[in-house]
């Protein structure tokens, strides 16, 4: 059951599926270690039924000194196609692929081509001034923040949705 939406939230329970893809002018900022990684106001967010937002931050806003290609690890969307990882490092802190892209996405998700979502889980995230909740279950990137209901994908009990 979809939980009770008030003034100035939205439903994850009203994206679509098959996800789409929106633009946001919302800043979003990743730090790692107090180091800023990403901050933009040109971000992308994918919005699928019962997931949070996922958001993918402009590559021109990326700060790739930080970035390289993680280890031989890629994954397969349904919706956006082949996905390939990057490891960010600040100093000594390093992160094994916690941040991914879609080189060659599928037509329907083009806009997102190179733009790198991070796992909120593994960094500090912030959407405008708010810290951002990970996305439950480990596996999802969707940033949590108060302007959205759930119940999320990734909660205990959900793994058959």
């Amino acid at each position: 059951m979809p939980e009770p939406v008030g003034p100035g939230q939205e439903s994850v329970w009203d994206y679509p599926r098959p996800p789409c893809l929106e633009r946001s002018t919302r800043r979003v900022r990743v730090e790692l270690d107090g180091t800023l990684v990403a901050d933009s106001t040109r971000a992308l967010r994918v919005l699928e039924t019962s997931h949070p937002p996922t958001y993918y931050v402009n590559p021109d806003d990326v700060v790739w000194d930080l970035i390289e290609p993680a280890a031989a690890r890629g994954t397969w969307c349904e919706w956006k196609g082949q996905a390939i990882y990057w490891t960010v490092r600040v100093g000594t802190v390093r992160v094994e692929a916690g941040a991914w892209s879609y080189p060659e996405p599928t037509a329907g998700f083009a806009d997102v081509a190179d733009h790198v979502a991070f796992y909120p889980a593994l960094f500090t995230c912030h959407l405008d001034d708010e810290l951002v909740i990970p996305q439950p279950g480990g596996f999802y990137g969707g940033w949590v923040t108060k302007d959205l209901t759930g119940p999320f994908k990734g909660e205990p009990g959900t793994r058959g949705w």
